[in-house]
């Protein structure tokens, strides 16, 4: 039986944010639209990142998007600094992309569950036990995991590159999310074995207080990342990724939603739909911990003086060797050219 490589409660890191005042937020602000200006650097954030961070990089021509999305900006962006606003995956794909680019992060302490739940040696490991699977990763993971695949794939392309590698009956070795990867095995019948990794965020919540809130707000919709349990899913009214998830808000026509993600991504729907309320999923209920009550706590590492601090300094910059970027690129490659409608 495969081993449980979900974290526990004692490895999740308990981060507390800098209270700034509008004085300090707006001098920080002000100093790192000079920095990037001068430095020719662009900044990428993650939905999930705090929205001042968000707003700068809109605002100084950078992006906000999701993980797929992020990889694709700063492998096309001219700049020849890239500043990622994220966890050390994301700086590591933008950087094996773009290996002639500095890439920058606020701090390197922002690692994933995911990637911390799929050590590459035990990783490798597990394949060797099954050479006759096509190995899918999901971009969650660290560049030396990405090297051992053949695929690398995002919560929104995933399913449509399963449903294309079963079609030529491939049987696939899928990595690390365990939730993500049921959801899309119960959606295409692909044969699938699954490792047994989750998100910190996303196995919090709860399908009982789920059905609770329901009650309350019997008229919202339910907006589910398929990184949750497959209870939770069943209850969605759209499943998607961030960006999925971003859209429905504005294409479903309910004036409530319940939202089963990171909170972070409420920046960007209370912006694109002021007139709607998005209420925060509840993580109560039999076996709830609350590790990180709807918020990713390495995400929130990423802050304003992290971030002048890093484009100050040149520090906390992402280094990949070159064998192990040489061979992550095929598999991202595969997931960046795959033809999306």
């Amino acid at each position: 039986m495969l081993e449980d490589y979900t974290l526990e409660s004692s490895s999740v890191p308990v981060h507390t944010t800098t209270v700034l005042d509008d004085e300090e937020k707006e001098a920080l602000r002000t100093e790192i639209r000079l920095l990037i200006e001068r430095q020719n650097a662009v900044l990428v954030a993650h939905y999930y990142v705090d929205g001042d961070i968000q707003d700068l990089a809109e605002e100084t021509g950078g992006c906000v998007a999701d993980s797929l999305e992020m990889a694709r900006f700063g492998r096309d962006h001219s700049a020849p600094t890239l500043v990622v606003a994220g966890v050390r995956f994301m700086g590591e794909t933008a950087k094996i992309l773009a290996p002639q680019k500095r890439v920058l992060m606020p701090t390197l302490a922002a690692e994933c569950s995911l990637d911390i739940g799929c050590p590459p040696d035990e990783f490798e490991a597990f394949i060797a036990d099954h050479p006759d699977r096509t190995v899918v990763v999901y971009a969650n993971t660290s560049a030396r995991v990405k090297a051992l695949s053949d695929w690398v794939v995002t919560s929104s392309v995933g399913l449509r590159i399963v449903e294309h590698l079963a079609a030529n009956d491939e049987k696939i070795l899928w990595a690390p999310d365990q939730h993500l990867g049921g959801y899309i095995q119960a959606e295409t019948g692909a044969d699938m074995l699954l490792w047994r990794g989750a998100c910190v965020v996303h196995e919090e919540f709860k399908a009982s207080a789920m059905a609770d809130m329901r009650r309350v707000y019997p008229e919202a919709g339910i907006l589910v990342h398929p990184e949750s349990p497959a209870a939770v899913v069943a209850m969605a009214d759209c499943v998607g990724s961030t960006s999925q998830i971003l859209k429905a808000a504005g294409d479903l026509p309910h004036e409530t939603f319940i939202v089963a993600t990171d909170r972070g991504l409420f920046h960007k729907m209370r912006q694109a739909n002021p007139q709607k309320r998005f209420i925060e999923a509840p993580t109560a209920g039999d076996g709830a911990t609350c590790r990180s009550c709807a918020h990713c706590p390495w995400m929130a590492m990423n802050e304003l003086r992290e971030l002048r601090d890093a484009l100050r300094d040149g520090s906390n910059e992402i280094l990949v060797d070159v064998e192990t970027a040489e061979r992550a690129i095929l598999p991202l490659r595969r997931m960046l050219d795959f033809p999306t409608p």
